[in-house]
């Protein structure tokens, strides 16, 4: 950052520094590429398995621009394959017989 800092202010520009400052953003542009993908793909996928979906469909976040959209409206309008869970249900009191009327 101090170099990008020293670059802005001269009027000339130094073949040198730009070097240095292109290669700089050359190893630091992969990281941060891969940790975008990480927080786009890793919410995506675990939506995708709990819905019934096979996870391998979060793969459309790395298509720029249209990929999260289009998993957006995948999951939005198709048929969710799970249910609410069924609770445990007793099964109704057995009441005894009214006694016969006389």
């Amino acid at each position: 950052m101090h170099l990008l800092a020293l670059f802005l202010q001269q009027n000339t520009i130094d073949p040198e520094q730009a070097q240095k400052i292109a290669l700089a953003v050359m190893g630091i542009l992969p990281i941060i590429l891969l940790i975008i993908i990480a927080i786009l793909m890793v919410p995506c996928w675990f939506i995708c398995k709990k819905a019934g979906f096979s996870p391998w469909l979060s793969c459309l976040c790395l298509i720029p621009s249209f990929g999260l959209l289009i998993l957006l409206y995948v999951l939005a309008f198709a048929d969710w394959k799970v249910g609410p869970p069924t609770q445990a249900t007793l099964p109704p009191y057995p009441y005894p017989p009214a006694p016969p009327r006389a």
